[in-house]
């Protein structure tokens, strides 16, 4: 029996931290690539430091002269990332900092196990498990300290970049500590935000009087009580933010891209990365499955495990767990996922449509409890699959 009362705590991280910046640029590069061509190969890393940026990996074409011009571009897709984040301070500037560009081309060895050929269909672009989670906690299906964290932050940076409050910096975190009684979330019982602010002077009661409108407006009604416990900048000045204050890397920020922790994560992370890369698609393949489990009603909660290796096409294994929340059998559940969805790396490209420019939204404030997009972004959030699932069972 799962523990019905409890406090659970998960944190966020804004667009300014710095191994969000570095997410955010080694996405933009993967969408540049697939803008060009669907079948673009992109597993793009970025190390950001002060006044610096470095940018490595793999990437292919099939036109080797396209190839070399798209090289060409990848100093200013980087300052265009930098710049729309907000990072003009003297140590880490879009026009001013220096960007380095290591990519180089596909190991031919690697596309030899991944593309598809006369006799054998396109296979997976690595080994590894990826885990895919849904409750109904939230509307968005989404575990509540994270989807609430991701919330706070997001509008943070709406009113900052908006011009409406102008002290506040690029670089962020937040922090929430929820308590569930019979099973739910009820009440926030501390929050805890720092937030990188371009006035030295300013005192971090004065930041808690800036931000306390949006936290308070950010969560749902009710949560925030005389009780709760407020660490707004704890440690006094907040000046000096992202790369320059702190080294940024491409995925580290994992838990935060996912559940906040209330779910398993296969380890692998996700930005960079074009859809053959089954840490990046099966994981959203996984949520995908899980969301419309729980939104047909079969479970509460629902955890999905795939099971991939390097060069074979189908899932070495399909695992559900509805953590005893289930109005169907978990063993019932995993022959309806597999019977609804193909789950080989193409078919979870072609159903999920992958192939498309659209991962540099996913950088920042989570890939998951997010709403659908019009161009096909976020399109593993859609809850399409219900009916199906429903039949196969």
């Amino acid at each position: 029996m799962a523990r019905q009362n409890y406090t659970f705590t998960s944190e966020s991280v804004s667009e300014g931290h710095p191994d969000k910046v570095c997410d955010r640029i080694s996405d933009a590069v993967l969408d540049a690539f697939l803008a060009e061509e669907p079948e673009a190969r992109v597993a793009a890393e970025t190390f950001a430091t002060t006044n610096r940026v470095v940018i490595g990996g793999e990437v292919g074409l099939s036109d080797k002269d396209k190839l070399q011009t798209y090289m060409g571009k990848i100093d200013e897709i980087a300052r265009a990332c930098i710049k729309d984040i907000g990072y003009e301070q003297e140590k880490f500037h879009w026009n001013t900092c220096e960007i380095t560009n290591l990519l180089h081309e596909q190991s031919a060895h690697i596309a030899q196990g991944v593309n598809a050929s006369d006799n054998k269909d396109e296979g997976a672009g690595d080994q590894g498990i990826m885990f895919g989670y849904a409750t109904t906690e939230t509307p968005a299906l989404m575990p509540a300290p994270i989807q609430y964290s991701h919330a706070i932050l997001r509008r943070l940076a709406e009113v900052r970049k908006n011009g409406t409050e102008p002290a506040l910096g690029p670089d962020a975190k937040s922090q929430l500590s929820v308590v569930y009684e019979n099973g739910q979330p009820v009440r926030v019982s501390s929050v805890v935000l720092s937030t990188q602010h371009l006035d030295e002077d300013l005192t971090s009661d004065d930041i808690r009087a800036i931000v306390e409108p949006y936290i308070v407006e950010s969560l749902p009604e009710g949560w925030l009580t005389a009780d709760t416990v407020w660490h707004v900048n704890p440690t006094g000045k907040f000046v000096i933010g992202g790369p320059d204050g702190d080294a940024g890397l491409t995925g580290r920020k994992i838990i935060v891209d996912t559940y906040g922790g209330a779910a398993p994560h296969g380890g692998g992370a996700f930005s960079g990365k074009d859809p053959t890369k089954v840490d990046r698609s099966a994981a959203y393949a996984a949520r995908y499955l899980a969301k419309n489990v729980v939104a047909a009603g079969m479970a509460d909660r629902c955890t999905i495990q795939l099971s991939y290796a390097i060069g074979v096409s189908h899932p070495l294994s399909v695992y559900a767990d509805t953590h005893g929340t289930g109005e169907v059998a978990p063993a019932d559940i995993e022959k309806a996922v597999r019977a609804a969805m193909d789950l080989t790396p193409r078919g979870i490209r072609e159903h999920l449509q992958l192939n498309k420019p659209i991962y540099q939204r996913t950088a920042a404030y989570g890939h998951f409890g997010r709403e659908p997009d019009a161009d096909g972004g976020f399109s593993w959030e859609k809850t399409d699959l219900v009916e199906t699932l429903k039949k196969a069972i």
